[in-house]
């Protein structure tokens, strides 16, 4: 009598389990494109157990490589930072915030020419930049940029061989494209300078991202991604998927510029 009773609870308990399983798998398709709080997709890179290792192509051709790494900040409820030789009794740790840094270089115009660069960044846990780094270089010259938020000040370097220049710019300085512009002598095209100046404060001084859910198509299957996007100037569109551990997979960039994860390449 109770093989007779558990044969059909068992049978029933593992289709309800597939249907389950299925709709899990495949029913959340009708979420494409359903928006989501930004902060959803940014914890989930910045806790991503994995750094995201990046192939950089331009027009289909390959000329870069570039590694991505977030790391998370601890300290001991009292303030204090942790070590891993003493740690006391009862103490308990606590985000302090996160540590983000890209690394990589890619080919320049020039043949035989290449740039290679590193950025760096400490974040709040709201997800707020306390300071910013990015260094370039190309020989024989270099270019270092950095900012602390505290301060409201950007320091541009340049070397070149023994010469040196610098220039620290206040914030408000920035507002005014024109005259950074001029004060440092690049040549930029009048357009894009009247579409900065008109654009509103919240594209000049910053991305407005929108976070979605999506799927990314990988060989013959389908896998449920994170998309995030900004437009800047209402021209031009930067667009990242990010897998659900947070591992960025594609970035794709103004000028047919992408960055493929390397484990999907082909």
């Amino acid at each position: 009598m109770l093989s007779r009773v558990s044969f059909p609870l068992i049978a029933l308990f593992w289709i309800v389990m597939n249907v389950l399983l299925w709709r899990s798998e495949f029913g959340g398709r009708s979420e494409l494109g359903n928006a989501l709080p930004t902060s959803v997709v940014l914890d989930k890179i910045l806790t991503a157990p994995d750094d995201s290792a990046l192939e950089i192509f331009h027009r289909g051709q390959k000329v870069g490589y570039c590694r991505w790494r977030a790391n998370v900040g601890e300290e001991l409820a009292t303030g204090k930072i942790g070590s891993e030789e003493y740690e006391p009794e009862g103490m308990i740790r606590r985000l302090s915030g996160y540590t983000v840094s890209l690394e990589g270089n890619f080919l320049l115009e020039a043949p035989g020419s290449r740039l290679s660069f590193q950025l760096h960044g400490d974040f709040t846990t709201g997800h707020t930049w306390k300071d910013l780094s990015l260094r370039a270089s190309a020989r024989p010259r270099a270019w270092e940029i950095q900012t602390i938020r505290a301060e409201e000040s950007l320091r541009l370097t340049f070397e070149e061989g023994d010469t040196k220049f610098q220039r620290q710019f206040k914030f408000a300085e920035l507002r005014d494209p024109g005259k950074l512009v001029r004060e440092l002598g690049y040549p930029v095209p009048p357009l894009l300078l009247n579409q900065w100046s008109q654009a509103p404060k919240s594209i000049a001084l910053g991305l407005a991202w929108e976070a979605r859910n999506d799927w990314l198509t990988v060989g013959h299957s389908k896998v449920r991604v994170y998309r995030l996007q900004a437009r800047l100037l209402d021209r031009y569109q930067a667009v990242i998927l990010v897998s659900r551990a947070g591992e960025i997979l594609r970035v794709e960039l103004p000028n047919e510029i992408v960055l493929l994860n390397d484990a999907l390449v082909l």
